[in-house]
């Protein structure tokens, strides 16, 4: 089966791993669980970052050439910021430690395989939570939307007078309700998180997550760029521990802009110069009106994106 490292057809199957088995695929990622003769331990997963995009809850096609290896490559490096790298308390995350970027040998099964080495992680397998922890810092997109015409941002009401692209007086935690693929993740209130996973466990979402997103904030910031928004994943480890999990500020799962351009900017555009999958948001919600299948994406749309994808790795690890 073709490596989908190098087919950038959002279409493209999972690939075949030898000592791994394909369990689940979304929108970006594949999933896998080590096969019982392997010897592999049973309670590590590989989970495999494609070149597939998507918007709006549609994988669209072309896929973008080389994202799976960007994305992981910025995951880990978020991944070692939030275990103390940054100078924060360490934040407990799903790679094994037997995690490598490569194989250390054609028969190191419990390493990342060379067919997909560079863009997938060797990970503890966790009880996941259905909640997505989206955490906005800024004013834009649905949240702008909403606050136009209700004067709110999932519920929460804001101050009037706020332009889109504006900072919020304070990062709000808006959790969304998992859907699964093909489906639109529901926004949902804190009470409904409560119901879902207890309050107990929905105040440590809410609080972990507002305390990563202050710390990977700073530390853009430093790098002269905007978080504005973010989305985290957790599951629970066998000991109990709320874990950070799958892809983590990553130019798919965050908006990044450039600072200076925000200072100087006098429209949403010029405010909003991104490092992310925006490129694509805007040319799709442009050229498409929602009902069918989506259109594909231009040659010029897929390489500025994935320009983009690496000018941001470049301007946050060096």
């Amino acid at each position: 089966m073709t490596d989908a490292s190098s087919n950038s057809d959002a279409t493209s199957p999972a690939t075949d791993l030898p000592g791994w088995t394909h369990v689940y695929s979304g929108k970006v990622r594949d999933l896998y669980r080590p096969e019982p003769a392997a010897g592999a331990r049973a309670d590590r997963m590989l989970v495999v970052a494609s070149d597939r995009v998507s918007a709006f809850d549609h994988v669209l096609s072309p896929g973008i050439p080389g994202k799976g290896e960007l994305l992981t490559t910025l995951s880990l490096w978020w991944f070692d910021q939030l275990a103390g790298a940054d100078g924060g308390r360490r934040i407990p995350n799903h790679l094994a430690a037997t995690h490598a970027l490569a194989p250390a040998s054609d028969d190191a099964v419990d390493l990342v395989p060379a067919a997909v080495a560079g863009r997938a992680m060797v990970v503890r397998s966790l009880d996941m939570l259905p909640i997505e922890c989206v955490v906005r810092g800024y004013l834009t997109g649905s949240g702008w939307k909403e606050y136009v015409a209700e004067g709110t941002v999932c519920g929460i009401p804001l101050p009037a007078g706020l332009q889109d692209g504006d900072r919020l007086p304070e990062p709000l935690f808006t959790p969304a309700y998992k859907a699964p693929m093909g489906e639109h993740d529901e926004n949902i209130s804190f009470a409904r998180t409560e119901e879902l996973v207890g309050a107990e466990r929905a105040a440590q979402l809410r609080d972990l997550s507002l305390e990563i997103y202050r710390r990977a904030a700073a530390t853009a910031e430093a790098k002269g760029l905007i978080l504005a928004d973010t989305k985290f994943e957790f599951g629970v480890d066998a000991d109990g521990v709320l874990t950070l999990a799958d892809e983590v500020l990553t130019s798919d799962s965050s908006r990044y802009w450039d600072a200076a351009a925000w200072a100087a900017g006098s429209t949403p555009a010029e405010r909003m110069a991104s490092f992310d999958k925006q490129i694509v948001r805007d040319w799709l919600a442009a050229a498409w009106d929602g009902q069918g299948t989506p259109p594909e994406l231009p040659a010029e749309i897929v390489d500025r994106t994935a320009d983009k994808y690496r000018e941001l790795l470049e301007k946050l690890t060096g």
